[in-house]
């Protein structure tokens, strides 16, 4: 940008100023279309990262309900204590699998973590497929279906299990949607064009009184307009790893805790920490 500055300066100095002015209101006019460029583009960035979020914070909430439901809704007696505790532990486990295969799958990374929660027969089922998080919902709603057949949980409860089974699902299909649609390129493309275009028009217009403290000028506007429209753009896509996307670390980590506390285990990981107590992942 500096370069950019400074060769809008010599170009004004030593050739245009000999034959015309550049008038002021070309920068004017084209400042207020860069902002409106800026922030529409800020805003579709934030408006993909805010919705992320929700998506999120209702798996945190569904999830909970899920574990409380699978604790809860599985009818007992005395002579299947054990067998019903190991399903009610499958449910969850396979939940927290869920959790953490669906953020493998938004950050294209690869992460077996989900695999320690899911018992060697699962784990081969779910080979064939390509969307772990899916194949793992379908194993979980087969098992719900046995426990009906099983006469283990009523009809009602069942259809509110399953309701929280069909709201995984939305929540999966919607992260994978905003993962999967590209920010439309021709937006970011011309904001840039048009603030280079700015920086430079702005230079010219400011050198007839600034001199050769236009560039500087010229400079400092761009760096403002400039760091405005790569700080939207951070957000643009919320599922990567870094410290601008959705923190799926901790999320995952704080539904994994409450769910095995729920179980009643006490080997619990520890909560996910801010990086340099400035930001989590």
């Amino acid at each position: 940008m500096i370069v950019s500055c400074t060769g809008a300066y010599m170009i004004r100095t030593f050739l245009i100023r000999h034959h015309f002015e550049i008038p002021a209101i070309i920068p004017t006019v084209l400042g207020t279309a860069i902002a409106f460029f800026v922030g529409f583009n800020n805003n579709q960035a934030y408006d993909r990262w805010w919705e992320a979020r929700k998506i999120w914070g209702s798996l945190v909430n569904d999830s909970r309900s899920w574990a409380r439901a699978a604790i809860s809704y599985i009818s007992q007696n005395e002579t299947e204590t054990t067998p019903h505790t190991y399903l009610k532990q499958r449910l969850v486990y396979r939940q927290i699998a869920f959790l953490y295969a669906l953020k493998a799958n938004l950050r294209g990374a690869v992460d077996e973590t989900y695999g320690q929660y899911l018992s060697p027969g699962e784990l081969n089922e779910i080979k064939t497929h390509t969307n772990i998080p899916n194949a793992i919902l379908l194993l979980q709603s087969e098992c719900l279906q046995q426990l009906s057949k099983d006469n283990k949980i009523d009809g009602f409860r069942f259809i509110e299990m399953n309701q929280l089974i069909v709201r995984f699902t939305d929540a999966m299909g919607m992260s994978e949607r905003i993962s999967n649609t590209v920010f439309p390129t021709a937006y970011i493309y011309f904001t840039k064009a048009f603030i280079w275009l700015f920086v430079v028009s702005l230079t010219l217009v400011t050198s007839t009184q600034a001199g050769i403290w236009s560039i500087f000028l010229g400079w400092l506007v761009g760096f403002v307009y400039v760091s405005t429209q790569i700080n939207g753009m951070s957000l643009m896509n919320p599922f990567e790893n870094n410290s601008a996307a959705i923190p799926l670390n901790q999320i995952t980590r704080t539904i994994e805790i409450n769910l095995l506390e729920m179980l009643g285990e006490s080997n619990v990981p520890d909560p996910v920490k801010p990086i340099n107590e400035e930001y989590v992942l």
